[in-house]
């Protein structure tokens, strides 16, 4: 098969490494993909956004399977382009993707449906949202209705904090056209986990739970960021814990999708809050996490391609199957200084190609760009380094003992992924 993956982050380059694993695999195409999944597969530099162009290339490279990976493409409608195109395609459609590019509609849904949530307020000017604050007493999150680039989540402790973001956001347009409208909602407490499945509309398997750590700085300080770091499994779901979010999220979510005839196909990421009255969703997202899939792909030891094709030809999956090895994974990204805030690019990365050898690790790609011969950063989130190992203690030290190593002064990561479960 010749598949075609689309995105340039970590999250494809983990992508890709696990499709090359399938004996189903011919050709493997990612655009516009990095210098590190440029190693495995062959880039073409169409960019995400750029829909008419990615159907062309499909169709130029015979692509029997398109693999969406970011959200901004399928919040836009590729898989829609695509279908029109006839060309098989994995990941929800425009109207579907709504559940993540629209926070506003994937409440709604959530409380037609009966799907545990926070307490919310949309809200469509200042002061609305200063009765919203007014009401937790300043203790709340804010949220961009659309999508800001996994920075669009503001956690508030006082009021004067929660109207300060919420004129940003609304006055001073911070988000563009995604902060035109936001939600004020209750601030939950507890351990958070993300919960993975596949669907092809009808059914869905799990695939592999996960636990990320979003905010910049140890010990959960810091503002919002795409994602420093993960464990996999989630250290807070047992059994029990996630059967009750099977059937109180990922079920009422396939079949309301299904009920509303907006059926539901691709990756369905449930992000959860374990609350002392039992799971919440914090969101949904429409596609594998980043990191979160530089933990739970390199534990799968079943045919993951093989997987998604049989979900997408309707055929039963047993779903007590054995995907993952019993093994740990843990990753922690290495940030440029400044970021989630102002940052530079350019910086030479340390030389990556000495951990290639290393049985224990792996360098997913993400912010890194090729110029005379170097690959240099060029992004926030630069690079993950992803160590499997019996339990949590050895995915540390073996992590750490590269990042360590490494001794670069142009980022930071953080020393904190797994410390609390260790």
């Amino acid at each position: 098969m010749n598949i075609l993956i689309v995105g340039s982050g970590g999250r494809e380059h983990a992508i890709a490494s696990t499709f090359l694993r399938s004996p189903l695999v011919k050709k493997i195409v990612v655009s516009p993909g990095n210098p590190g999944i440029e190693e495995i597969a062959e880039c073409r530099k169409v960019s995400v956004d750029d829909l008419d162009g990615l159907v062309k290339l499909a169709i130029e490279i015979k692509a029997d399977l398109v693999f969406i990976g970011p959200e901004l493409p399928l919040v836009k409608g590729l898989k829609n382009k695509l279908d029109t195109a006839r060309i098989k395609t994995f990941g929800p459609t425009l109207e579907a993707a709504r559940l993540e590019g629209s926070k506003i509609f994937s409440r709604n849904f959530c409380k037609k449906y009966k799907i545990p949530q926070p307490i919310y307020f949309e809200c469509k000017n200042t002061q609305t949202a200063k009765k919203a604050i007014n009401f937790f007493e300043g203790f709340c999150v804010i949220k961009a209705d659309g999508l800001a680039s996994g920075k669009g989540v503001i956690v508030c402790d006082n009021p004067e904090d929660a109207i300060k973001t919420s004129n940003s956001i609304l006055i001073d347009k911070i988000f563009s056209e995604a902060g035109e409208k936001i939600i004020v909602e209750e601030r939950l407490e507890g351990v958070e986990a993300s919960v993975f499945a596949l669907s092809n509309g009808k059914d869905f398997i799990l695939i592999g739970t996960a636990q990320d750590h979003k905010r910049a700085f140890e010990n959960d300080k810091g503002p919002n960021t795409g994602g420093m770091g993960a464990i996999s499994p989630a250290p807070a779901l047992n059994n029990q814990m996630l059967d009750e979010i099977v059937n109180k999220v990922i079920k009422p979510t396939i079949d309301g999708m299904n009920k509303e005839n907006i059926p539901y196909e691709g990756v369905l990421y449930a992000g959860i809050m374990i609350t002392k009255s039992g799971p919440k969703l914090i969101e949904f997202n429409c596609r594998l996490g980043d990191p979160e899939a530089q933990v739970i792909l390199p534990r799968f030891k079943f045919d993951f391609l093989n997987l998604i094709l049989s979900l997408m030809n309707n055929k039963k999956i047993d779903k007590n199957i054995k995907l993952h090895s019993r093994e740990t994974a843990i990753t922690v990204v290495m940030a440029s200084k400044g970021y989630p805030g102002h940052f530079k690019k350019g910086f030479v990365l340390p030389d990556l190609n000495k951990y290639k050898k290393d049985e224990k690790i792996t360098i997913f790609h993400s912010g890194t760009k090729l110029l005379n011969n170097k690959i240099i950063s060029d992004g926030g989130r630069i690079f993950s380094v992803t160590a499997l190992g019996e339990n949590v203690k050895d995915c540390r030290k073996e992590v750490y003992r590269v990042l360590d190593s490494m001794n670069w002064p142009h980022g930071f990561f953080r020393k904190d992924i797994g410390k609390i479960i260790e």
